[in-house]
Parts: C-alpha cells; sequence; structure tokens
C-alpha cells in the first residue's frame, strides 16, 4: 500500500501495564494494520503506545484497544 507524504507518529495514552498484554495487543495491531509500526512503553508513567506509519487511523486504533478492555487516548 503506498501513500504519499510523511510518516506520521501517533502517541496514546493506555492502562496496558503487563509486557504479555502489550505483545498480544501489538501482534494484534500488527495484523489489523500490517503497515504500521507498534510499540509500547510500559516503562513510561502513561503506558504509551506509539503507532507509526501513513494515515495512522486513530479512531480505529483506539476502538480495537477498548473492545479488549483497555483504555486508550490520544495524546496531543
Amino acid at each position: 500500500m503506498a501513500y504519499a507524504g510523511l510518516k506520521r507518529i501517533e502517541v496514546f495514552k493506555t492502562n496496558v501495564e503487563k509486557e504479555q498484554e502489550a505483545e498480544e495487543l501489538r501482534f494484534m495491531l500488527s495484523q489489523k494494520f500490517p503497515w504500521f509500526d507498534v510499540h509500547f512503553d510500559l516503562e513510561d508513567c502513561d503506558h504509551i503506545l506509539r503507532v507509526e506509519g501513513y494515515a495512522v487511523l486513530n479512531e480505529q486504533i483506539i476502538s480495537l484497544l477498548s473492545k479488549q478492555g483497555y483504555q486508550c487516548t490520544a495524546l496531543v
């Protein structure tokens, strides 16, 4: 899938606390959006989720995490 423009990095605050949870969510997001780079930083006080790619779909990412029982808020 080709997109014109620059890659964007979207940052989300989550309530994901465990590495195993983060890995499962990272896998799920990577399956749904294989063109995004997905990373969690659980060391950060906001349990950060970073998504890098073209045309990052904030609403869909938030919705997917919410359906799995996690809080997820886009940081500005």
